[in-house]
């Protein structure tokens, strides 16, 4: 089987309508909590900060502000002495033990200078009595004030917020921790006392159902309770929650949307992504007759290379200083080139305009425009020459046959093949983690791999790559995870449900071939973010948002009743949120719990959902919260975000832990037992 090559639609990737709700609210919130956290602290003081916040707090405050509220230096948080000429010295960090120790230790060498000092541990998000059970082995309780600092959801971009939690997955399925889904409930909290109860909650996964209970079982009642937490929200009609084992195949696979590849093989961290310093650094003002050099990415001959050494800088990856990112981060990247061409093409003939201007009064009016142009010309420069790091790099014969054997496990074609090349990607000295990734993949999409072909791919995995990835193995091998597994499956786990790809493959229409008559469904279809193959995740969304385009293609549908309506429109009026009604045996074949409950407010709780009429039209617009406990991908964002552009009436807010991508599931494991591998091939310590 061929690696598909179909495409998104040029122009399907607008958005023509704002958001419903207005997300600055959340980072208004967030900086409010920072400032009054840090004025509880009188006087000058010293910031000690973990090195793993600069970026979450990055997107919600500046150093400025910091300083303009009495911060005189700043450090990381890190072993060895802290220098400090201030009285006061507030720490701000999460509540991990090695972070502690490292309090612990600067206090008790500070104990034996002369100099007084105050110190205020800020945890984040909430104070945890295992920190306050450290500082008091260490002897130095007595000497600290413990406070918390509340950070919740961060608004990544108009349509997403993120608890930034990079190691939200590992912590659940991996240590058993859940104190990610008690944060996650507490965050959605937050979102219910700004614009009401969510009048109804669907959801899948145990770890979904347990969220759910958190949010439903202890609201508060009393004359403290905000209104907003008495009767169901007028802004939002409901909230889905996805657990991210409930669709494992997604993030193994290869993104291949703009923003989703730039993540794959540059790595996005906190919506910032480290860039050669001389794609940052704007050029002179070009003149008229250069602007046709702003081309699309040349061959890749003509391209630079990243192994070129040469100094990085890290860009903020956002569409409100970059409108063209907006127009590009969900493109299908086969499709880049052409948009950044065309836009190339208007540019140059705007520029032909000061030829035409013959009057004072026109002379006026281009140079009035000319600060766009040239705004618009830095942002087609960037872009092309990010576009220009990609492409040789999405033409690599590694790159290349990792995604033919992704596409050949999701057809479920000629299996035994496939981990034959899994076993020479593996020869060829392949990233860890692409290696790893195609092997979860392979298990997962046929249920298991022959014992003999497993311990073999397991075996040449650790001779290549080092036995420090066997605790790795280990816990992808093991439940609740479990995304390696023999075939058959040995008694201890016999009773586990296997995952029933290959039904909901044809129940969710989760892969369009690549034949002519389906390239244009494709194009019209939330399948462009793999070429071909739509996210579990997001078609369990439409089953309970857009049940028509789980079936069948809406925008194909339609598309020839809009032909003289502007592309983007949105296609059909939203129905009502009806729960899982119509795909109920689909859920069922899907381990997890399936969650549907209605919250009435006024403290009456949770209740069953009552069968609703689908027909009913929408009486006004409305947003959907989708949270996705474990993480999710720019994919399922842009998919997500074509699914609204379908409805009349409904828009999508996106939630999550945090952003992942299959490299940072994989290397977040690999790296809790001290080998995470980085991709420049250097380790990192355990966290």
């Amino acid at each position: 089987m061929a690696t598909s090559s179909t495409t998104v639609s040029d122009d399907a990737h607008i958005q023509t309508e704002e958001p419903l709700l207005d997300v600055t609210l959340l980072k208004e919130i967030a900086r409010k909590s920072l400032v009054d956290a840090l004025n509880s602290v009188n006087g000058a003081k010293t910031l000690v900060l973990d090195p793993t916040l600069a970026g979450p707090l990055g997107l919600v405050t500046e150093v400025s502000l910091l300083k303009h509220h009495g911060v005189d230096k700043m450090f990381w948080l890190e072993p060895g002495p802290l220098s400090s000429t201030t009285t006061n010295i507030v720490y701000l960090c999460r509540p991990m033990i090695k972070y502690v120790k490292i309090i612990a230790d600067q206090i008790k060498r500070h104990g034996k200078d002369s100099q007084q000092h105050t110190y205020t541990i800020f945890l984040v998000p909430r104070i945890s009595t295992l920190v306050s059970r450290i500082l008091e082995e260490e002897g130095v309780l007595g000497d600290v004030r413990i406070s918390s600092y509340n950070l919740q959801f961060i608004p990544i971009a108009d349509d997403v917020v993120s608890l930034e939690n990079d190691s939200a997955f590992k912590e659940i399925w991996v240590d058993g921790d859940e104190t990610a889904i008690y944060d996650s409930a507490q965050a959605l909290l937050t979102l219910e006392k700004l614009y009401g109860l969510f009048p109804r909650i669907v959801g899948k996964g145990d770890h979904a159902a347990r969220l759910t209970t958190l949010l439903t079982r202890h609201l508060p009642t009393d004359s403290s309770t905000p209104d907003t937490l008495l009767s169901p929200s007028e802004k939002i009609d409901s909230l889905i929650v996805l657990d991210r084992r409930v669709d494992m195949i997604t993030p193994l696979l290869t993104q291949l949307t703009y923003e989703g590849l730039t993540d794959e093989l540059l790595g996005i961290k906190n919506s910032q992504v480290e860039l050669p310093v001389s794609l940052l650094t704007p050029p002179a003002p070009p003149a008229a007759a250069s602007t046709s050099t702003s081309a699309p990415p040349p061959p890749a001959a003509a391209t630079p290379s990243l192994k070129k050494v040469e100094a990085k800088k890290k860009h903020h990856l956002t569409t409100s200083t970059d409108p063209l990112f907006a127009e590009l981060r969900d493109l299908n990247f086969s499709y880049v080139g052409r948009r950044l061409n065309k836009l190339a093409r208007r540019l140059e003939e705007d520029y032909k305009g000061r030829h035409q201007a013959k009057t004072v009064a026109q002379l006026r009016d281009f140079v009035g425009k000319l600060g766009g142009l040239q705004t618009e010309h830095q942002s087609l420069r960037f872009h092309t020459g990010l576009s220009e790091l990609l492409v040789p790099l999405t033409r690599t014969e590694q790159f290349n046959k990792t995604l033919e054997i992704q596409q050949n496990l999701l057809a479920s074609y000629e299996i035994t093949s496939q981990l034959t090349a899994i076993e020479d990607l593996i020869a060829q000295g392949a990233d860890m983690s692409t290696v790893v990734r195609l092997l979860c993949l392979a298990s997962i999409t046929s249920g298991g791999i022959k014992v003999k072909t497993l311990e073999n791919l397991k075996r040449e995995i650790l001779q290549a790559y080092g036995y420090d990835y066997l605790p790795l193995l280990l816990s992808l091998s093991a439940p609740p995870l479990s995304v390696i597994l023999p075939n058959p499956l040995p008694p201890a786990l016999a009773a586990a449900p296997k995952y029933p790809f290959a039904g909901l493959r044809k129940s969710l229409r989760l892969l369009i071939d690549d034949t002519p008559e389906a390239i244009d469904e494709v194009e019209n279809d939330i399948s462009f973010v793999y070429s071909g193959y739509a996210p579990i995740s997001v078609r369990l969304v439409q089953c309970v948002a857009q049940k028509g385009g789980v079936l069948s293609n809406p925008a194909e549908k339609e598309k020839e009743k809009d032909k003289d309506k502007d592309k983007g429109a949105p296609k059909a009026q939203a129905h009502p949120i009806a729960g899982w009604r119509g795909f109920e045996d689909v859920l069922a074949t899907i381990p997890g719990e399936t969650v549907d409950v209605v919250q009435k407010g006024n403290g009456g709780g949770a209740a069953a959902a009552p069968v609703a009429s689908l027909l009913r039209p929408m009486q006004k617009p409305t947003t959907t919260v989708v949270f996705f406990l474990g993480g999710c991908t720019y994919t399922e964002i842009a998919a997500l975000r074509w699914v609204g552009r379908q409805n009349r009436g409904r828009k999508f807010l996106i939630a999550t832990t945090g952003i992942v991508s299959g490299n940072s599931i994989v290397e977040s494991i690999a790296g809790g037992y001290g080998v995470g591998k980085k991709k420049d091939g250097s380790k990192d310590a355990a966290i």
